[in-house]
């Protein structure tokens, strides 16, 4: 069954690996079980779909979550509690012994002189009579063990230390869902009258030839019946012919090679880490796992952090598998871009990998995003080229230079049918005489006298002072290097890869030559930014969630990229950007940059300045501050006098009174200084928001658990 049109992929994949038809015979370890071996009888993979997944706040890991209160119960310290519970015992006890023993008088039997008659109590049967009085000093004992227990707050001490307290603690053994509510049964697909696919399934979940990406992948597929975007008897036939390993995905992959994360494709999160338990952090989070999901990247995510504080290995990669494999399952598309050996993944997770200035990359970038409209062509390479210039630099103006690379392009593309490749591009932006001489010859006589006008407007501007068509061939030619001769061709004879695909669920790693190609490599992470802003944007399609995970984007923040972050929301996709400091970004972009993203980490290692910049963002709160006065005792009398020395001679101070001021202020959640200082290693600052605007204060999230 085709799923979303996902087989228009397939030619993207660089070196297909050859796989059965059919389900494998000993399906690899699955994740949702980690550490033990896989069961033919499918248990692991049932515990795993059977496992709750209540509603929880933004962030929230939901495999097996217990939910907390919002506001933290009050806790008597343990000492306290017992102490006050064996006072009021002992209390209790010499209440009662004063009374059998009569030191208090007989007023404690008038209730029962007024309640019963006299012939009871003075009556010659001496089993009534017994039973009458010790089932009063029941009654009475009752009285004052229920009154010291309050008291001593027993209760609390019955479900903190006794036979509750021990069932929390033990194991507690799951029951089979009811037929009507096990996800194991496929019910929807019953439901709608396919009951033969739903008995496949169920019989390949039970056989343990079904995995968590089979499972999602079939459920996506199914969401497309639902929405008519798929045939309810084409459905059908591909589950009663394959099985758990209906609906491929167009590389034939079911599973990653390897997985390093936690996953929980049923919710689509991967855990990063748990929530410290800390003050600071809202008590409803605290010790509760933190994961990212579709719905928070759907909002972008810029996260902070020097070099060696985890950003690629405890960020970036865990968010790249998990997209990888919500591709498999039809759900997304994802570009990867780094540095090579950065350490974003094997080359088998991918379907493409893009080496530039790799002689063995099988796939090249394709520097006009595959557009064949000159000004879309012309404005993402201006973007790239001169879009970190600040304004007063002549080529700081990205609009400017967009319009000097139309007036080349759309002419070029009239004579040749494509767009130039690099050293062509930088010879006509030089001004050269042959290749301008030539392709005005060629528009004269094809008949083109339109783009020859805007011929002669290039060459008109290209003799005044200040013409950015300089800045512009300086720029290309950082990419015109022997390194990169075969990376950018555009004659067909290579197989250049383009943005457009993203319509699919493809899987895309593009690596730079930062190595003695940095600044080429800023311009390529600015390309690559601008054309996925500008890809997905164009989508017909956007139930298929794409991303974009830049990995070190220095230099690739711009004005337009902003922007075009802003834009993303509504698209269905996002992007994932990383920085060693806010200092790589222009100051006037720095704030816009963090309100255009709803996700944002702190990561330890952050510099106060930069710190600075997130507490302003993530803003103050109203907070309960305590004020304590010590106010000294002055005694008046020669005895108190005379006790207050004593006093002092015992504990060494003099007797204060202790004043409590409590008022309500406001601070804020992170300041810089607490950024700076006060995340320890491996532990980061992070708060999200999900497309539907609800969102999590910032937390201390402790990134190796």
């Amino acid at each position: 069954m085709d799923s979303d049109g996902t087989q228009d992929a397939r030619s993207t994949r660089a070196n297909p690996v050859p796989r059965p038809a059919g389900p494998l015979p000993v399906p690899p370890r699955p994740a949702h079980a980690p550490g033990l071996p896989p069961r033919p009888d499918g248990s692991a993979f049932l515990a795993w779909l059977r496992a709750p997944r209540p509603p929880a706040l933004p962030g929230v890991w939901r495999f097996g979550h217990r939910p907390r209160p919002q506001q933290e119960p009050e806790r008597t310290p343990t000492r306290q509690l017992l102490s006050g519970a064996l006072i009021a015992f002992l209390v209790g006890w010499l209440i009662w012994s004063l009374l059998w023993n009569g030191y208090l008088g007989g007023w404690w039997v008038v209730p029962l002189e007024l309640f019963t008659p006299d012939s009871w109590r003075h009556s010659n049967d001496r089993v009534g009579n017994a039973f009458l009085w010790y089932g009063y000093y029941t009654v009475i004992a009752l009285a004052i063990m229920l009154t010291v227990g309050k008291l001593g707050r027993w209760g609390e001490v019955w479900r903190r230390f006794g036979p509750p307290a021990w069932r929390a603690a033990a194991p507690v053994a799951e029951k089979p869902p009811a037929p009507e509510d096990d996800p194991a049964r496929f019910n929807q697909i019953r439901a709608a009258g396919a009951h033969e696919a739903a008995d496949r399934l169920a019989a390949d979940a039970h056989a343990g030839l079904m995995r968590d990406v089979d499972h999602a992948r079939i459920t996506r597929a199914w969401q497309g019946v639902l929405s008519g975007r798929h045939d309810l008897t084409t459905f059908t036939g591909a589950v009663l012919k394959d099985g758990a390993a209906a609906c491929p995905h167009p590389s034939g992959e079911r599973d990653l090679p390897a997985r390093l994360a936690r996953h929980d494709l049923f919710t689509g999160q991967v855990r990063l880490g748990t929530a410290v338990d800390d003050p600071r952090n809202p008590y409803a989070y605290r010790g509760s796992g933190l994961a990212l999901g579709l719905d928070l990247l759907a909002t972008s995510l810029v996260a902070v952090g020097p070099a060696g504080s985890g950003k690629t290995s405890s960020l970036v990669w865990p968010l790249a598998e998990s997209l990888c494999l919500h591709a498999l399952t039809g759900r997304a598309a994802v570009v990867v871009v780094g540095a090579a050996g950065a350490g974003l993944g094997p080359a088998d997770a991918y379907d493409v990998v893009v080496r530039v200035g790799h002689p063995e990359s099988v796939y090249v970038l394709d520097l006009y995003g595959g557009t064949t409209d000159p000004d879309e062509a012309a404005s993402v390479l201006a973007e790239a080229l001169v879009g970190d210039l600040a304004d007063p630099h002549p080529g700081g103006d990205s609009r400017r230079s967009a319009t000097v690379l139309a007036q080349l392009l759309g002419p070029y593309r009239a004579v040749h049918g494509r767009f130039p490749s690099v050293p062509e591009l930088r010879q006509l932006l030089d001004g050269a005489p042959g290749p301008l001489a030539a392709l005005r010859k060629a528009l004269k006589d094809t008949g083109q006298d339109a783009l020859l006008r805007e011929l002669d407007a290039r060459e008109r501007q290209s003799r005044h002072p200040g013409d950015v068509g300089g800045v512009l061939a300086d720029r290309v030619a950082l990419l015109d290097r022997p390194a990169f001769a075969q990376f950018f061709d555009t004659s067909g004879q290579t197989r250049p890869f383009s943005l457009r695909a993203l319509d699919h669920p493809v899987r895309v790693r593009i690596d730079l030559p930062e190595r003695g190609h940095a600044d080429a490599s800023r311009i390529l992470a600015r390309l690559v930014l601008a054309q996925f802003t500008a890809s997905v944007a164009a989508r017909e399609d956007r139930s298929l969630f794409a991303c974009l995970l830049l990995d070190d984007a220095s230099g690739a923040v711009t004005p337009e990229a902003v922007r075009g972050i802003q834009r993303l929301r509504s698209a269905n996709a996002g992007v994932v950007l990383t920085l060693r400091t806010l200092d790589d970004v222009p100051r006037p972009l720095r704030g816009p940059l963090l309100g255009a993203a709803g996700c944002r980490m702190a990561l330890s290692g952050l510099t106060p300045w930069d710190g600075q910049d997130f507490a302003e963002v993530w803003g103050k709160e109203w907070t309960e501050t305590r004020d304590v006065t010590d106010r000294q005792i002055i005694a008046e009398t020669p005895a108190g006098k005379a006790l207050h020395m004593l006093r002092r001679v015992i504990t060494g101070h003099a007797p204060t009174a202790r004043a409590v001021t409590v008022r309500q202020v406001e601070r804020e959640r992170w300041s810089a200084s607490e950024l700076a200082h006060a995340v320890p290693p491996g532990h980061a600052v992070l708060s999200v928001t999900n497309v539907k605007g609800e969102h999590a204060p910032p937390l201390l999230v402790d990134l190796r658990n």
